[in-house]
């Protein structure tokens, strides 16, 4: 998956479950600036930091990877 279509995906899903950037960051315990290199696809996303971030938005990392065409 493009760095951009996951960007995407992430701040669509936050948007979703209605957290700021700060509210995930903090969930999260990341910096608000990874995230949001994260959210602007400008960070590459390990799949640690992914985990981190589908359990945070209480979804599965395939809900978050999975694009539909």
């Amino acid at each position: 998956m493009e760095k951009s279509q996951l960007a995407t995906r992430i701040r669509a899903f936050r948007k979703l479950k209605g957290y700021t950037q700060q509210e995930l960051a903090s969930k999260m315990r990341i910096s608000l600036v990874i995230l949001g290199e994260i959210e602007r696809g400008h960070r590459h996303v390990e799949d640690q930091i992914l985990n981190k971030i589908a359990d945070s938005l209480e979804i599965t990392t395939e809900e978050l990877t999975n694009i539909v065409s």
